[in-house]
């Protein structure tokens, strides 16, 4: 009998070291969540390369559905527990009940935002990048600051590359503005602007699936930046599960399991140079 009974406390230790993390990051999340036992996660409808691949976050694959099932293991949720859903950027942002217990979709942390939603702490801090067609390299752009103030900028007015743009690069000619990123974008290619900047992973999209001569001509790096673009899980105003998300991102920050995370899936970005 006595054998047994230290056996069976052997395998109930066992099972404690092994669980211990995900139990105590699991009880954080209890009673948390929309639906118990269950972690609903939205995204992008469409979501795109690389936050993830094929418009399937249920697969993994992607910057931030690998960031998503990785914070859900973290607090302790199985990957079949997890359920994605789709909202669109805009619904997101504004006040209100929300359909997911977080969201991921480059979503940039700012004051103005923060007095509606919640952020978590950040998952991922942006380069931010210089695009342009390739007429305007083969004309003589080159990654230095002096080269990037003789071009004729445009920025999204509704992104923090503006200020970046204005007090950063200070070019010759004041930027134009646009309404969104499809405009910009438009424009560039009727040669209405020459370069305009872009989050790193957004540039490197664009410039290889959207526009036919886009080029990536150079990056500046985050702390090159008095505020660099920080990306949050943004959850409902005053949702309680916010302390077991930044415990989960904290835990994979100094595990080193986010810039493992990031050099997977945004390793690109390493052959782009940095402005001099």
């Amino acid at each position: 009998m006595s054998k047994k009974t230290l056996t069976f406390g052997g395998i109930v230790a066992a099972s404690l070291l092994v669980a211990g993390s995900a139990f105590a990051a699991g009880a954080c999340a209890t009673g948390k969540t929309l639906e118990d036992g269950v972690l609903t996660v939205a995204t992008g409808n469409p979501a795109y390369y690389p936050w993830v691949l094929d418009d399937n976050p249920e697969g993994g694959k992607g910057f931030e559905a690998a960031i998503a099932y990785a914070v859900a293991a973290e607090m302790g949720f199985e990957a079949s527990d997890v359920e994605w859903v789709k909202a669109s950027f805009d619904q997101s942002i504004q006040p209100g009940s929300k359909n997911f217990d977080f969201n991921l979709q480059q979503f940039s942390i700012t004051e103005d935002r923060e007095k509606i939603v919640d952020f978590s702490i950040p998952y991922y801090t942006s380069a931010m990048a210089v695009i342009v067609r390739k007429s305007a390299i083969e004309a003589g752009a080159e990654p230095t600051l002096e080269s990037l103030r003789g071009l004729l900028w445009g920025a999204d007015a509704n992104t923090t590359a503006l200020p970046m743009i204005e007090n950063l690069i200070q070019p010759d000619t004041s930027p134009l503005l646009y309404d969104d990123t499809t405009d910009l974008l438009e424009a560039m290619q009727a040669n209405q602007i020459d370069a305009s900047l872009l989050d790193l992973p957004v540039a490197l999209y664009v410039t290889g699936a959207v526009m036919e001569d886009g080029a990536v001509l150079a990056q500046f790096p985050a702390d090159r930046s008095e505020s660099p673009d920080q990306f949050g899980l943004l959850m409902e105003k005053g949702n309680p599960i916010k302390e077991c998300v930044d415990a989960a991102l904290t835990a994979m920050d100094e595990s080193g399991q986010l810039a493992e995370i990031e050099a997977e899936w945004l390793q690109q970005a390493t052959d782009i140079p940095l402005v001099e």
